[in-house]
């Protein structure tokens, strides 16, 4: 056996290989060594470097992974959000009973998402989700509050349900084509198109629309945003959520592009009605925690603009610089994901912070807590106001400039309704960020100045540095991500 073929696959072995090596050092340890988080911390690290740097475009396990630009990108994403989380964790959970477990279970929720990334079977796909599912699971209720165990089971029926219908979906493609393999899939459905294989694509589309928090199946992900764990929630909503959306890329671009008139239209009402009840429903939370959901939900509304600009761009169209209009609008989503996975986490350590010293409030999360953050935690207000304008897509941060690709794809691709549509929610999002901005800095204190977690204030500069970078940097990240589009595309 040849172990340098499967270098590409380096980093999943990696952080598999360490989650067991931190289950081991916590059974020997029980569960108090600080050993664990640092041994998560370094193996991202270079699980990130190995990502960055592995040969592309090559096919593993009897042609169900793959390794190319396009998941590459994602993986970089997935464990950019880990690290993040894994570098405030280390102030919550590092050295702490069960704080072995904690990281494990991270560890292997990242795992899940990579292998979803470069899935192009549907086994291996549903398998990656299921990893990546189960673990986030447990760790919805890992602090075993009364919240934290609602969230997991809500996020847990929520989540079986998601599965179901994908299955189920998965299923009748199966066993109308006889494949597994998304491309055969794809050829096996266009030469025999039939009603049938309408419906399996109806169910697989649902199971992705669970996933990815689009309405009107979004209804798990306030309460469990809110309910578990703020770190957890920083997971889910910048890591776990853009799972499927890379699982929705692959297989509907590979799968359903060819069926474009089947399917754009009801994308196109999906992306409207997401972002727009998101942000209506925002406007009314005094909860930070669940105005962040509600806004989670409002972005996976953007970045869905980016899947109905491919099912309306036909063979020549064009967007800037004569750019194909595919490609340019899949980049604008992959943009737009990276950028939110980053401001997202962001935002919720932020409020795992003013969590931190509000422990006696009846409600942590409640905005009245941020009064004079400003000059409670100046760090923290300023890390949370840069990151509340840029998901609003104020220049120059990574929010605007995914936005601005995603919505200018949707103007060259004859969508301008759409792309008014998103350009009025994101001014409507202005009114519930620039809320807890003026809670921040117009209000009294509501509590003496605290000292900053060091594990949160660097974890919280490295996603503002990253935020500006983007933003103020962008040639390179639009390359990349006209490349990993590139690899996607026919």
């Amino acid at each position: 056996m040849d172990l340098g073929h499967y270098a590409p696959l380096g980093a999943e072995a990696l952080l598999t290989a360490v989650s067991l090596l931190v289950v081991l050092v916590g059974l020997f340890t029980k569960g108090r060594s600080s050993l664990p988080g640092y041994l998560s911390l370094a193996a991202l690290i270079v699980a990130m470097w190995m990502v960055l740097t592995a040969e592309t475009n090559t096919i593993f396990f009897y042609d169900s992974l793959k390794v190319d630009g396009f998941s590459q990108f994602f993986k970089a994403v997935f464990i950019l959000v880990s690290l993040l989380v894994v570098i405030a964790s280390l102030t919550r959970y590092n050295g702490r009973v069960g704080g072995d477990e904690y990281f494990a279970l991270l560890l292997m929720a990242t795992v899940g998402m990579m292998v979803v990334a470069s899935a192009i079977d549907l086994v291996s796909l549903f398998i990656g989700f299921e990893l990546a599912s189960l673990s986030t699971y447990a760790m919805a209720g890992f602090d075993k509050t009364k919240k934290n165990l609602e969230a997991a089971m809500k996020y847990f029926l929520y989540g079986a349900a998601s599965s179901a219908f994908m299955l189920f979906g998965f299923s009748m493609l199966y066993g109308m084509t006889g494949s597994t393999k998304i491309a055969e899939i794809a050829g096996a459905s266009l030469a025999a198109f039939n009603p049938a294989i309408l419906i399996a694509l109806i169910f697989v589309v649902v199971g992705f629309a669970f996933k990815m928090a689009l309405v009107p199946f979004h209804m798990w992900a306030p309460d469990t945003y809110e309910g578990a764990p703020a770190l957890v929630s920083a997971l889910l909503a910048a890591g776990s959520k853009k799972m499927g959306f890379a699982a929705a890329f692959r297989v509907i671009l590979i799968a359903l592009l060819a069926l474009k008139l089947e399917w754009y239209m009801a994308f196109a009402i999906l992306a409207a009605v997401t972002m727009t009840v998101g942000n209506l429903v925002a406007c009314w939370q005094n909860n930070v925690r669940r105005i962040l959901a509600y806004s989670s939900i409002a972005q996976a509304g953007y970045i869905s603009i980016a899947f109905v600009v491919l099912g309306v761009a036909s063979e020549g169209m064009t967007g800037p610089n004569n750019l194909p209009l595919d490609q340019y609008a899949l980049a604008g989503g992959l943009l737009l994901v990276l950028g939110h996975a980053i401001m997202k986490t962001g935002a919720f350590i932020s409020t795992a912070q003013v969590a931190s010293i509000a422990k006696n409030s009846d409600d942590p999360d409640d905005i009245s807590n941020y009064a004079g953050l400003g000059r409670r935690a100046p760090i923290t207000a300023f890390c949370m106001t840069v990151f509340m304008f840029a998901l609003a897509g104020i220049p120059p941060t990574a929010g605007y400039f995914g936005k601005f690709v995603v919505f200018g794809s949707a103007i060259y691709g004859g969508l301008v309704w759409l792309a008014v549509l998103a350009i009025l929610n994101s001014a409507l999002s202005l009114y519930y960020y620039l809320r807890i901005i003026s809670y921040m800095y117009l209000r009294e204190p509501a509590g003496p100045k605290i000292s900053e977690s060091k594990g949160y204030v660097f974890s919280l500069l490295l996603a503002l540095i990253a935020t500006f970078w983007i933003g103020v940097l962008p040639d390179g990240f639009f390359n990349w991500a006209m490349q990993a589009a590139a690899a996607l595309l026919p």
